[in-house]
């Protein structure tokens, strides 16, 4: 199968030239030639398969022709050697918890399943990876990359605007990870990526690959998690979101025969894309920090792969999507009243997709489940969540040790030039 821009103004490619390439040359995102639905024997086996299996079954039909079943499956065993519980918080409502792996947040899933694939397919030559990051995304890739031969990762994370275990993540690791601490903000991080792959001289000196979903090999892993929930199939499924490659993930997984009927695209006060639901329009602005900092993103780069999907139709787009949107305040109490009525403990992103869910369910007398993606330990964000809860949380022994390595951030200014200089070295 080939893989086409959103743009459509470059030529179709083969998975391991969008793999490598991240964007396309004209400036678009790769997408699958066409989504087509997985065959009814598949989604029948899907319903007794572990997270391996489904994996399995699910990459060899979106990677057919690249990849096969039985090379897959070891790939996916030693990327995804953790579990994805679903875990039942009231009568109706249940929570996908994608923060298991290493780092602690559901970027484990992609960027492990990524660093497999780019080794699978690369032939020795030196290759960068480069990723902006607004919190989590930059430590996991530097996880599932860390130690990979021929392979120097270069993160970019707005200084001062993650929490510090995050930072401790990214910048603690060495060897063949690159911290650097940009003096702006993630939209900042995320044009300089930009400028630097749209930068064909640098690109014939470096051999640049990108790590945020706006690369196949990030995004697409994370269908495989939707087809968890077909053991407990939900009618309304709340995400989420930020660059929105998650929710990206979860319509690719309803065209290929998921059938939720509805998604909730679950932003903090960086909300313009339920603008846009709400009004047609869509109008990027500088994000705004809030308590959930990993959907700080103002200018979101994959609502261009949700447009592609449904033909730059706003009613079929809405159809499937709800927007919803909440403000610090009301995050951070509802992390303590879930807490103290559910005895569920609840991140700041996880709390969003909470009230996503609770807002959806507002008049709706039906039975059938529903469910929100819980995408990162409360222990990443306790300096936010303990006031809350007025309790200390224990923390996973991964982050533990994290904060306790010593880091090697790099200080760097928000010029394309000095990250130019930087990446030719």
């Amino acid at each position: 199968m080939d893989w086409v821009s959103t743009r459509g103004q470059s030529p179709p490619v083969p998975f391991i030239d969008a793999l490598f390439a991240g964007t396309a040359p004209d400036g678009g995102l790769y997408v699958p030639e066409c989504v087509e639905p997985l065959p009814a024997s598949t989604l029948e086996a899907l319903r007794d398969a572990d997270l391996v299996e489904t994996a399995t079954l699910v990459g060899a039909h979106m990677f057919r022709g690249e990849i096969g079943a039985e090379a897959l499956r070891p790939l996916v065993r030693d990327a995804l050697d953790f579990p994805v519980p679903l875990v039942q918080v009231t009568d109706r409502v249940w929570v996908l918890e994608l923060f298991h792996g290493p780092t602690c947040a559901f970027k484990d899933i992609g960027a492990r399943v990524q660093a497999r694939l780019l080794h699978h397919f690369t032939d020795g030559t030196p290759l960068t990876i480069l990723v902006a990051t607004s919190g989590d995304t930059g430590s996991a890739v530097a996880q599932a990359f860390h130690g990979v031969p021929d392979t120097r990762v270069v993160v970019l994370y707005p200084a001062g605007k993650v929490t510090d275990v995050q930072e401790a993540q990214m910048a603690s690791l060495g060897d063949n990870i690159r911290a650097v601490a940009i003096q702006g903000t993630f939209d900042d991080c995320q044009h300089l990526v930009k400028q630097a792959f749209a930068d064909d001289d640098l690109r014939q000196h470096v051999w640049l690959t990108p790590a945020n979903s706006i690369n196949v090999g990030r995004l697409l892993p994370q269908v495989f998690y939707y087809f968890t929930l077909l053991k407990r199939l939900p009618s309304l499924v709340s995400v989420p979101s930020g660059n929105f490659g998650n929710l990206t993930a979860g319509l690719f997984a309803k065209r290929m025969g998921l059938a939720v009927r509805q998604f909730v695209a679950a932003t903090n006060v960086n909300d313009v894309v339920p603008i846009y639901l709400r009004t047609g329009r869509y109008s990027p602005r500088p994000s705004i920090r809030t308590v959930a900092n990993a959907m700080d993103v103002g200018a979101p780069s994959n609502l261009e792969r949700i447009q592609w999907l449904y033909g730059g139709d706003i009613d079929a787009i809405r159809r499937d999507v709800t927007g919803a949107a909440f403000a610090d305040a009301r995050i951070v109490a509802e992390i303590a009243n879930v807490y103290r009525r559910h005895k569920y403990l609840l991140d700041p992103h996880g709390a969003i997709a909470w009230l996503g869910v609770e807002q959806a369910l507002i008049g709706d007398e039906g039975d059938s489940p529903a469910v929100f993606l819980a995408t990162a330990h409360p222990g990443k964000f306790r300096e936010i969540v303990e006031p809350a809860i007025d309790d200390s949380i224990p923390l996973p022994q991964q982050l533990a040790d994290a904060l306790g390595r010593p880091r090697y951030a790099i200080p760097m200014p928000a010029d394309y030039d000095a990250l130019r200089a930087f990446l030719s070295e």
